[in-house]
This record gives structure tokens, C-alpha cells and sequence, in this order.
């Protein structure tokens, strides 16, 4: 019953949306109908996923809920950048890693740990989350410090970029062969307590994969409808483009994370929730800002790689207080109550830009 309750949601609000958008309803109703819209097929996207990770496994699992999972906020920062709205789409890069890595993971740690005292995730996977959310936040200081220090012309910055976007992709690939192929066991779960083949699929293996695919196209089409509201949203409520960016459609993006990851430390699999949401932010991290910035070139306008302070100072803090709480390999509510804590400080400072 749920579920047929929330697939008539998702179609009638899928339909208004479309209907607001090429009726020119006016950006304020406008945006809040693909808001609404995107929140319910990030749903559709995220449950579509963790049926399909039923077949895959855990480890794989993670992978492509974070990969889907992300899928809403890729494609709503290739409109973006195809506007040529760089600092918006800077600041829901900054965005969706704070939020991954504060409010998501937070979420699931909290919850998680309300109903567990102590959850347990592997420790070498923590080791190597910590070292990689460290790269990310070199790869986008060095820029930012050099560009200013030395004044790069916007060739210069250019090249610099399109370099360093290369690399992040490179060490992004080389760390999916390492996890998921030379060194799968030694990141393997073992704390695992109530395994995924104890439990149903929603659907069967390939309705799982068609609906993966639908739950991809509408959010492909509701993303862009949201995007061509939000400069008018913006001016209208007299938010800046850095607020908007970093928090707004980080959340409605991250829906899909939301829930899944949620949900997995719920039942116990902290250890997936953390694939999810920590693999999530490496991934915006170290793979599809730089696509972006590949992206960008191809419009004819290259996105450099340089982000502001404010953006940075976000990035590092939440890669900080993420690092010291789940470097043990262990988590209590406490933590998760703590990382909330950090991302509220934050969208409080945003705010007030």
C-alpha cells in the first residue's frame, strides 16, 4: 500500500512539474514543484538502487547507490555549467561533499546508533576514506593558493584545472580497482549482522534495472526544469548563488543518499552507510567535479578548479570532523549527533553570505 501511496505521488508530481515548467506557472511555484518532484524520483532513484545492490552485493552495492545517488546532482551541475552559473555549480560540489560527508552520514550514524550502542564498519576502508577525503581537499587547496599567489593568467588557471581534474580522475579509477578488485577482501565488511540475502529485493533483477533507467530520465528532465528557476528564485528571496549552490539543491540531491544510507544503518549495516555516504562525497570529490570541468570545456567556457575560501574552509572542516570520527572503524549516536552539529554551524554561515 506504501508503495503504490508513493508511485502516485511520484507520477502526479512529476506531472505537475512538467506541466508548471511549459505552462510558465512563475519560478517560486515552479521551483517548489520540481523541489517536491525531484525529492520523490530521488526516492524512485535511491530504491531502484538498493534493489539492484540486492544482486551485486555490498561493496559493489555501495558503490552504485552512491554512483545513482549522485546521479540527480551531476546532472542538474551539467545544466548549471551549460548556463555558464560556475559559482553555483562550485558551491553544490561544496555542497554535496559537506553534505554527504555532515548531514547524511550524521543522519545515519545518529539513527543508526539509537538503536545500536556501537556500530562496526571495516577499519582499513575508514584508513583509506581518510586518506583519499585528504586528497580531495589538497587537490582543491593547491589551486586555489597558487592561482591567487602567483596571478595565473585564465590560460594558465585553465590548463591548471583541465591537469588536476585528469589526475583526480585517474586516482579516483586506480582506487575503484583497489577496493573492488586487488584488495576486495581486505575492505571487506566483516561485521556485517543481518546480511542483504536474508531479505527480498523490491523487484526482480532486470525490473530493478528498467526502473534504475526510468528513475535516471526523470531526473535528467525534473533537474533541468529546477535549474531554469533558479536565478529568478534566487533574486526574488534574496539568496546568494553560494547558499543556494551548497545547501538547496545539495539536499534535494542527496535525497537519494538519504534514504538508503538511512535506512542500511538502521538494520545494522553501518558499514554500507558509510560506502554510501563517504563513497558519495570521494566520488563528487575526485570524479565528477572534474568531469564537470571537462564538461565546461566542451560548452566552449573551461570551469577552473579554483574555489572560494568560504567553500574551502566548508570543505576541509567537514573532511576533518568525518576523518577523527570514523578513522576507529566505530560509531555511537553521539558522533552522528556531533557531525549534525558541524553542518548546521556551517548552513547557519552560508546563510548569512
Amino acid at each position: 500500500m506504501k508503495q503504490k501511496w508513493f508511485f502516485a505521488a511520484l507520477i502526479v508530481l512529476f506531472v505537475l512539474s512538467a506541466i508548471g515548467h511549459y505552462m510558465h506557472f512563475g519560478a517560486v511555484t515552479e521551483f517548489i514543484l520540481s523541489a517536491a518532484a525531484i525529492l520523490f524520483v530521488a526516492g524512485f532513484l535511491g530504491k531502484a538502487t538498493e534493489s539492484v545492490a540486492h544482486y551485486a552485493g555490498q561493496r559493489l552495492g555501495g558503490f552504485l547507490n552512491a554512483t545513482f545517488g549522485n546521479a540527480a546532482e551531476l546532472i542538474i551541475a551539467i545544466f548549471l555549467v551549460k548556463e555558464g552559473l560556475f559559482d553555483m555549480v562550485k558551491a553544490s560540489i561544496t555542497g554535496s561533499i559537506i553534505g554527504n560527508l555532515l548531514l547524511v552520514l550524521g543522519l545515519s550514524v545518529f539513527l543508526g546508533g539509537l538503536k545500536y550502542k556501537e556500530q562496526k564498519f571495516n577499519i582499513h576502508l575508514a584508513s583509506h576514506n581518510s586518506s583519499l577525503m585528504i586528497l580531495a581537499v589538497i587537490a582543491l587547496f593547491i589551486p586555489a593558493i597558487f592561482t591567487s599567489a602567483e596571478h595565473f593568467d585564465v590560460q594558465a588557471s585553465r590548463w591548471l584545472s583541465l591537469s588536476i581534474a585528469g589526475i583526480l580522475i585517474v586516482a579516483y579509477v586506480l582506487w575503484l580497482i583497489f577496493s573492488m578488485i586487488t584488495h576486495k577482501d581486505v575492505l571487506a565488511d566483516e561485521e556485517i549482522t543481518s546480511p542483504d540475502h536474508g531479505e527480498e529485493a523490491a523487484w526482480s533483477k532486470w525490473t530493478s534495472v528498467l526502473f534504475l533507467l526510468i528513475a535516471t530520465v526523470m531526473t535528467a528532465f525534473v533537474s533541468e526544469w529546477l535549474v531554469d528557476t533558479l536565478h529568478t528564485f534566487t533574486e526574488k528571496f534574496g539568496l546568494s548563488e553560494v547558499f543556494v549552490g551548497a545547501f538547496l539543491i545539495a539536499i534535494v540531491g542527496n535525497a537519494a543518499e538519504h534514504s538508503a544510507a538511512v535506512v542500511l544503518a538502521m538494520k545494522n549495516k553501518i558499514g554500507a552507510a558509510v560506502e554510501i555516504a563517504v563513497g558519495s562525497s570521494l566520488q563528487i570529490a575526485l570524479f565528477v567535479a572534474p568531469v564537470l570541468i571537462f564538461v565546461s570545456a566542451l560548452f566552449g567556457e573551461t570551469m577552473n578548479i579554483v574555489f572560494s575560501t568560504v567553500e574551502l574552509a566548508a570543505i576541509a572542516v567537514a573532511v576533518f570532523i568525518a576523518t577523527s570520527i570514523s578513522r576507529d572503524g566505530r560509531t555511537n549516536w553521539y558522533e552522528g549527533a556531533l557531525l549534525i552539529a558541524v553542518y548546521a554551524i556551517l548552513g547557519l554561515a552560508f546563510y548569512f553570505i
